[in-house]
């Protein structure tokens, strides 16, 4: 079964028109083949699509098709994006949908099946500014070597591994699980060939702590692991869950007396906070974590606005108090 067997039913399970339902399919491949986006997102448009489909069949009363596309105007749209706000829907998400509209449409156009850019009218809802909630260098120490273990001795292994992939290394949890025994810092490589969000591809070099957490790791595993596959196993040697690192930190939290801002992801916040504290460069933290802007950088800096005023104070000829 391809990818656009498996992923169109989601769509097909609603009653659209033939040609509706064929776009669709095509559209989720071109996903899958064509563009660089991450699994999370591509997973996430798909949801999204069918998310506007079902509202588009209640919409209009009927199965939509093709022609259907043509005539919206830019209240369906923001219709669509209301219906959803009243689900409790946040604004990133409902952000993202847009997003996936967008891009479902200018392919639409670009494929020469319809024309129609009412959806560049919308407006992008606006996403609350959030400044990321890092551990303190305590507390991610507290993680990452870490004393109530797993039962099993080659899981705790496990979960320590990859829990310092993210603080000692910056990864995201898709990248720490996309690894193989091919690609992990093993047999005196240094440095990990990451690829990121939108294909994005960065060198990470990796701390001797981080090869040796991920060899007794695979001295523990009781799976075999193939030199492509995936480096890091369930308990039933099938990929590990993104959702088992989370529930690992769940129990974290409750066993060390962490706030609930004590995620995975607040790991990789940890990686790049205590990195600037520690007088790193902010372009380089950028390429360590693999973002596209400096931009998206810079909000590190207001987690570490007082080591900034400070260093300010010291090195200004006119900082001197009076």
């Amino acid at each position: 079964m391809g990818p656009s067997s498996e992923h169109s039913k989601l769509v097909f399970e609603l009653p659209l028109g033939d040609d509706l339902k064929r776009a669709v399919d095509d559209w989720l491949v071109h996903l899958d083949v064509e563009r660089g986006l991450s699994s999370a997102t591509r997973d996430a448009y798909r949801r999204d699509l069918t998310q506007f489909m079902a509202f588009l069949r209640s919409y209009l009363g009927y199965a939509p098709c093709l022609a259907d596309l043509v005539r919206l105007d830019a209240k369906a749209f923001r219709a669509f994006l209301a219906h959803r706000r009243k689900s409790d829907v946040v604004s990133r998400s409902l952000a993202r949908s847009l997003s996936a509209l967008r891009t479902f449409f200018r392919w639409l156009e670009k494929e020469d099946k319809v024309e129609n850019r009412a959806v560049l009218q919308v407006a992008r809802p606006k996403i609350p500014h959030s400044v990321p909630k890092p551990l303190t260098v305590d507390g991610a120490a507290s993680v990452v070597v870490p004393e109530n273990q797993h039962a099993m001795e080659w899981i705790a292994a496990r979960d320590t591994a990859v829990l310092l992939l993210l603080y000692g290394a910056g990864l995201r949890i898709s990248e720490a699980l996309g690894l193989t025994p091919n690609t992990a810092p093993l047999n005196g490589r240094d440095v990990m060939h990451i690829r990121g969000k939108g294909g994005k591809e960065r060198l990470v070099p990796a701390l001797a702590i981080i090869s040796e957490a991920i060899a007794k790791y695979i001295a523990l595993c009781p799976f075999p692991l193939s030199g492509d596959g995936p480096l890091f196993l369930g308990a039933r040697g099938g990929p590990l869950s993104p959702r088992l690192i989370q529930l690992a930190m769940e129990q974290m939290r409750r066993d060390l007396g962490l706030p609930e801002t004590a995620t995975p992801h607040a790991l990789r916040h940890s990686f790049a906070t205590h990195l600037l504290s520690a007088g790193a460069d902010l372009r380089q933290i950028q390429e360590l974590l693999g973002h596209a802007s400096l931009s998206t950088t810079q909000v590190y800096t207001e987690v570490d606005r007082e080591r900034l005023l400070a260093v300010y104070d010291q090195a200004h000829p006119r900082a001197a108090r009076a």
